[in-house]
């Protein structure tokens, strides 16, 4: 059976200036989560939202707020991002020395919990932490900017991690970041991933071309 991919746009790629509008618009346009990348400076190079932007946005949109934490510590900003209106909240091993407490701790505020795998990290690291997660991210760019060309060499990655999770019975999310675009699309979805994060290749055209960016993302007609 064909799988059904969801869509998640991320808000670092929209109009700043009208990030209220974008939004709604593309809820409009059909996205199935509103996906925001916070970054600290620290644990990458940019500074890009925090938590109070979260909380601007969050009426314009009735979709699930997928929060990817870019941050370290990050156990120091859950609770901000959790009370601004996160529905999931995701974030990265390398960013805490307790990741299976952190994850914990985004459940014990309830919230979903992602665990997100840079390039380097492999899939063996998700494995002991598949009891406290809901969404597992594979990041195919090195975080930090956008624009960077997709990473070939994590669709095994994704092929193994869709077996894993498939194996497991769990109902976990699998979902990629970086450089997905109408062509990179096709083969993450056919390496089994479930939600696709995209940037430019949704909000380029304007917002009259936001149905039609997200339809050929989801390998539709538009």
């Amino acid at each position: 059976m064909k799988r059904k991919v969801a869509i998640a746009p991320s808000l670092l790629a929209a109009d700043f200036a009208r990030l209220g509008e974008e939004t709604r618009a593309i809820t409009r346009a059909g996205a199935d989560y509103i996906h925001l990348d916070i970054m600290d400076g620290h644990f990458v190079p940019p500074i890009t939202m925090g938590a109070d932007m979260l909380r601007a946005v969050k009426p314009f949109s009735n979709k699930p707020f997928d929060v990817h934490l870019m941050v370290s510590p990050a156990a120091n900003h859950l609770k901000s991002f959790a009370e601004a209106g996160a529905d999931m909240l995701t974030v990265h091993p390398e960013a805490d020395w307790h990741i299976h407490r952190l994850l914990q701790n985004i459940k014990h505020l309830g919230k979903r919990a992602g665990l997100a795998l840079n390039p380097g990290s492999g899939a063996e690291k998700a494995a002991p932490l598949l009891d406290l997660t809901d969404l597992i991210l594979v990041m195919s760019v090195n975080p930090g900017f956008g624009g960077q060309p997709f990473l070939e060499s994590q669709l095994e990655k994704i092929a193994r991690l869709r077996r894993m999770i498939d194996e497991s019975g769990k109902p976990i999310l699998l979902e990629v970041d970086g450089g997905v675009n109408d062509e990179t699309a096709k083969k993450i979805r056919a390496a089994g991933a479930d939600i696709l994060v995209a940037g430019t290749a949704i909000f380029q055209g304007g917002e009259s071309a936001y149905a039609a960016n997200i339809a050929r993302l989801r390998g539709e007609t538009p």
